[in-house]
């Protein structure tokens, strides 16, 4: 049994395990970065008002990994291009950024990459209201607003206090976590979107 254990443990090319609640819906963004007259630019997405998720706000492209994809990259890919309109050869992946999870059942896998012409943009208008584009040097110099949310633990009613020490007083967890704001010419951009970016800005500094 011993045998089979490490077997299994050391299994080549098992994948990276994200387990518990994180699984419960994958997903991939890219950040997607531009060249505009010789200035890099971060491509930003609003997210059109007839979605019945976060219509109306800021995000990256992006979405759920489906069992088709063949990796959470290619999901990245994919998700780009169905949202604005282009092909797999005008993407290219610089580097994976890494995995984000919030604090509801769910795991982003994020990307930077290079849209190579970004004239050929078509955003699809059944995903997409509008595209812009901010200077990165902007995020470089800006910090962005931070504001804090508490998270508290609910329990139904039906959960079991009577198989938990102290029953209905037992002392749930409180987390304080932050939230970041950056304004842009009338552009609010914060949730997981800029908390994505700032990943990113804080790596490039």
């Amino acid at each position: 049994m011993m045998e089979e254990i490490y077997s299994k443990m050391n299994a080549k090319g098992r994948p990276f395990n994200l387990f518990g609640f994180a699984p419960l819906m994958r997903a991939a963004v890219m950040i997607p970065l531009v060249e505009i007259d010789g200035s890099v630019h971060v491509l930003f997405e609003t997210r059109a008002h007839t979605l019945k998720r976060q219509p109306g706000e800021i995000c990256f492209p992006g979405g759920k990994i489906d069992t088709g994809d063949a990796s959470e990259e290619a999901a990245a890919i994919r998700e780009t291009c169905e949202e604005l309109g282009l092909q797999k050869e005008d993407v290219e992946i610089i580097e994976h950024l890494g995995v984000l999870i919030p604090p509801h059942a769910s795991s982003i896998y994020s990307f930077v990459g290079k849209i190579k012409n970004y004239e050929k943009i078509v955003p699809s208008k059944d995903e997409v209201e509008e595209i812009f584009y901010v200077p990165l040097d902007f995020f470089l110099k800006q910090e962005p607003d931070t504001h804090y949310i508490r998270l508290a633990i609910n329990p139904e009613e039906d959960f079991p206090f009577e198989l938990i020490p102290h029953g209905k007083d037992y002392k749930w967890r409180t987390v304080r976590m932050p939230e970041f704001f950056y304004e842009y010419e009338g552009h609010i951009i914060w949730g997981l979107t800029a908390r994505i970016l700032l990943e990113f800005v804080t790596l490039l500094k």
